[in-house]
């Protein structure tokens, strides 16, 4: 699996903008998007789960479903910025203990993870360079639910993200390009994981797709 562009995402999510993400999230709880995943995932009941983030920024998914009864969260981050600012939230909220924080990106940092009952990608696959190898290569260490916030599959969307959103990474040299997977692709590679489509909404730009595993995963 291709491995991302850690020092573009350095970057892009540098200190400014996880310190200003962070205080959005004290004020105001998680983004819409990411609220409704959180909504979703805790409609299974999360009490007693595990849970693996991948490019969990501040820790907003990882917060809130500690709080609602979630055991533990392993966080997979490659911004060392958000890994700080994930670990001051878990710190002032008491539950630091319940988090293991991993830093890098997934396909180098795989090896010290352990599969989840919940697996979360919250408007991550946007940042990787082939984000269907990331659901490939993670997919499987999903026991029971897989949840998803990503571009929504139309052509404005695409289109815009593509064009205006890439502009803007060359004009800030990140060195990132944004990446619009199909859902189509998406929910076919998620199947041949036995995972299926349970839950889905739109907010904006973004799609809210939760699958669960049709029969439990092994642990391995």
């Amino acid at each position: 699996m291709p491995e991302c562009d850690c020092d573009g995402i350095d970057l892009k999510f540098d200190e400014a903008y996880a310190a200003e993400k962070l205080e959005a999230y004290r004020s105001h709880g998680p983004d819409p998007s990411t609220r409704a995943l959180i909504d979703a995932i805790s409609a299974e009941d999360v009490r007693g789960l595990t849970l693996l983030d991948i490019g969990g920024g501040v820790g907003a998914v990882q917060h809130d479903l500690l709080e609602r009864g979630l055991a533990s969260a392993q966080e997979v981050e490659a911004s060392t910025a958000n890994v700080a600012a994930c670990q001051a939230e878990a710190e002032a909220r008491g539950h630091a203990n319940r988090i293991l924080h991993v830093s890098g990106d997934f396909a180098s940092v795989v090896d010290k993870l352990t599969p989840a009952d919940i697996v979360t990608l919250d408007r991550s696959l946007c940042c990787w360079p082939q984000p269907l190898a990331l659901i490939d290569g993670s997919a499987g260490m999903a026991r029971r639910l897989y949840g998803l916030v990503y571009p929504r599959d139309t052509w404005w969307v695409r289109y815009g993200w593509r064009t205006w959103g890439n502009v803007r990474q060359i004009v800030k040299r990140t060195g990132l390009r944004l990446m619009t997977p199909r859902s189509a692709a998406v929910e076919a590679i998620l199947a041949q994981h036995g995972l299926y489509l349970h839950r889905h909404a739109t907010i904006g730009v973004w799609q809210i797709a939760l699958f669960v595993r049709e029969t439990p995963a092994p642990d391995a």
